[in-house]
């Protein structure tokens, strides 16, 4: 008995001291992590050494080995739970990290849609939270965008001056744009001290500010007014400046995509400027003949030209359904039809799981336009052409494919990459605007030989973010 008393208790000298001194506290005091509470499993083990009721007083070794297996019971509890993959954030450097990143995530959608008031106003008051400060200002040259304060006073509209248009005035008679106005001029950050930031209100809460400029390639576009309640510290120049930057590269990337915008709406607009003079009067011209042999036919190709006509060339659309990109090609081909009679043999396949795809707006209709001009105004005598909308796995497979007099590989390549004449219409616009929306593996792909015929087929993803008809 004694020799295992005495091993006992070299034992417990060997046990760690965070888990001895546990044994020493009293049986009302609980063993506390940071953020977790352990009192239960020391409870536990004080019932255990006898110290609350249901215990055994008198046995010192038992009540040691107790609160040790206790303690590292919950030792290695708070330990799985700290690294498991439910991790909690354990310390304040985490929760700033966490912090950080939310609030920027939730400003940058606003401030994605440029400089301006519409976007300012709900960005500010995540950015003055991002600072800390007690109050922030966004401003541009002659215009305050937001104000965000932590008091309840906001900034109010009031109407401009002789007709002017209405404009954000700061409250307590504030003067961001004046803060702001050297910082801007001289494209460098200013720092503000409670001489300069004066207040109206009998006790300001504000004593300083620091003005920091948002500059897109040596341009700059306007400043972040960030205000204080004492002397701006070194650590708030430092963050409002680097808050500055962040908001400079969110504009930057809004004008990128204005311009890409811009871009696409410009080669639509060239895409319909190549719909063929020659095509209008030669389908009005069919249509003619028509209203002498079988009116009742004329009138359903004037129908058909009209909705052709309308599709093309209405104006808010960039991406479509592939129902309605398919449905004005039925339109034109039934035009084509009406010209060329039995030498142009149409056959259209579609899977009905394909239908609502969206791609870009005029994307089948020009390559179709392709197969029907190369395959019979190129002298031959009769063309089949075949256009197809496949189900292939989370994407689209899109073909048109004749058999015509196909072409030489080097004059379509040349043709895709923009390089070649004016007849051939339209695949450099498709192919550039497929790879701008879905990347290269959209592109087209085209086969084709001198006297093979002309296939070109694209594949579309089914679902892709950003893209939605309309």
């Amino acid at each position: 008995m004694n020799s295992f008393v005495r091993f006992g208790w070299d034992l417990v000298d060997e046990v760690p001291r965070s888990i001895r001194l546990l044994a020493e506290r009293t049986p009302v005091e609980r063993v506390r992590d940071p953020h977790r509470d352990t009192a239960p499993v020391a409870a536990w083990a004080q019932v255990w050494a006898g110290a609350l009721p249901g215990g055994t007083a008198g046995q010192p070794l038992l009540a040691v080995l107790a609160v040790a297996v206790a303690a590292l019971v919950a030792l290695a509890y708070l330990a799985g739970r700290r690294g498991g993959p439910g991790r909690r954030l354990t310390s304040e450097a985490d929760r700033a990290r966490f912090d950080t990143l939310h609030l920027t995530a939730l400003a940058a959608p606003s401030l994605r849609q440029g400089l301006t008031a519409a976007g300012a106003r709900p960005a500010a008051r995540h950015l003055r939270a991002l600072l800390g400060t007690s109050a922030l200002a966004v401003v541009v040259p002659g215009e305050l965008l937001a104000w965000e304060s932590a008091d309840t006073d906001a900034a109010q509209v009031v109407a401009g001056r002789d007709g002017a248009a209405r404009r954000l005035v700061a409250p307590h008679g504030h003067d961001p744009l004046g803060h702001a106005a050297r910082a801007v001029h001289e494209s460098r950050t200013r720092v503000l001290g409670s001489t300069e930031v004066r207040c109206g209100a009998p006790r300001c809460p504000l004593r300083g500010a620091v003005v920091a400029v948002v500059a897109v390639e040596d341009r700059v576009l306007g400043a972040l007014v960030a205000y204080s309640a004492s002397r701006p510290t070194a650590p708030l120049v430092q963050a409002t400046e680097e808050v500055a930057r962040w908001v400079a590269s969110q504009v930057e990337l809004a004008d990128l995509d204005l311009q890409r915008t811009r871009t696409a709406e410009a080669e639509l607009r060239a895409l319909r400027a190549q719909i063929s003079p020659h095509f209008v009067y030669n389908c009005l011209a069919a249509i003619a003949v028509f209203v002498r042999t079988d009116p009742d036919r004329a009138r359903e190709l004037l129908l058909d030209f009209a909705d052709f006509t309308r599709y093309a060339f209405r104006r808010e659309a960039q991406f479509t359904t592939l129902a309605d990109e398919l449905r004005n090609v039925e339109r034109y081909l039934v035009l084509e039809q009406a010209r060329f009679g039995d030498r142009l043999t149409v056959d259209l396949t579609v899977a009905q799981e394909v239908l609502q795809v969206t791609l870009p707006f005029l994307c089948v209709q020009p390559l179709v336009e392709n197969a029907v001009r190369h395959g019979l105004e190129a002298g031959h005598g009769s063309v089949r052409v075949a256009v197809r909308a496949e189900d292939d796995g989370d994407a689209a497979l899109i073909s048109v494919d004749d058999d015509g007099a196909g072409a030489d590989p080097d004059v379509v390549l040349a043709a895709v990459e923009g390089r070649g004449a004016r007849e051939s219409i339209g695949l450099g616009n498709v192919d550039l605007r497929l790879r701008q929306v879905f990347g290269d593996e959209s592109g087209l792909v085209v086969d084709t030989a001198p006297g093979a015929g002309t296939c070109v087929s694209f594949r579309v993803p089914k679902f892709a973010a950003g893209v939605r008809p309309g």
